[in-house]
């Protein structure tokens, strides 16, 4: 269960991430629409990339990212940095983390935060047992200690031989403990720092 002296902490952060996501997509509204123009020229197919995740109590919904793949690929859950599906200006949207900017819409609807567990594909954080479930709790992030961690974490999966099984028994375990961790230890100004280190790093 969250803690007692969280419960008003999440709610100020429910209310804090909604404004805040507001005046990010009015502040960000000419890149992200030169960002859009951009995507189109680069290759066909549409703007944004939807796709199924897992959200808080295990429920799933619709991110939204800018495509940065060929629009004929899906996305798998483990991509890595040299995929040949991804296109001339997927490459630094991804590295940039700019693809991410309009999961804004997302936390200003309430299906995340701007801060917590990335969200992963059906096989992942709905799988969860035991005491780990409790990571369900929290909204999912557009950033967080764990994205933090592994903020090259495309570079380090096209070092592996086999990046998913990497992924699966290395990196996810880890990342399991590290959200596992922030929900523990959450505070509003720790999320402050995050933000900034995410920003600025």
């Amino acid at each position: 269960m969250v803690k007692n002296e969280h419960k008003i902490g999440f709610f100020f952060k429910w209310c804090f991430d909604r404004i805040v996501a507001l005046i990010g997509l009015i502040v960000l509204f000419i890149p992200l629409f030169v960002i859009a123009i951009l995507i189109k020229l680069d290759s066909k197919g549409p703007i944004f990339f939807l796709q199924w995740r897992i959200g808080k109590d295990g429920k799933p919904f619709r991110i939204c990212k800018f495509r940065t793949m060929d629009h004929q690929s899906q996305g798998d859950s483990i991509t890595t940095a040299n995929d040949p599906r991804i296109t001339r200006i997927g490459h630094w949207l991804r590295h940039s983390k700019v693809d991410c900017l309009t999961e804004l819409i997302n936390v200003l609807i309430g299906q995340m935060s701007l801060v917590g567990p990335r969200p992963d594909v059906a096989g992942y954080a709905d799988q969860l047992q035991g005491d780990d479930r409790r990571i369900l709790q929290l909204r999912p992030g557009i950033t967080g200690p764990a994205s933090i961690k592994y903020r090259n974490e495309e570079e380090l999966l096209a070092q592996q031989a086999d990046p998913k099984a990497y992924n699966d028994n290395v990196i996810w375990p880890d990342k399991v403990k590290i959200n596992l961790a922030y929900l523990d230890q959450w505070s509003f100004f720790g999320d402050i720092k995050l933000i900034f280190k995410t920003v600025f790093h």
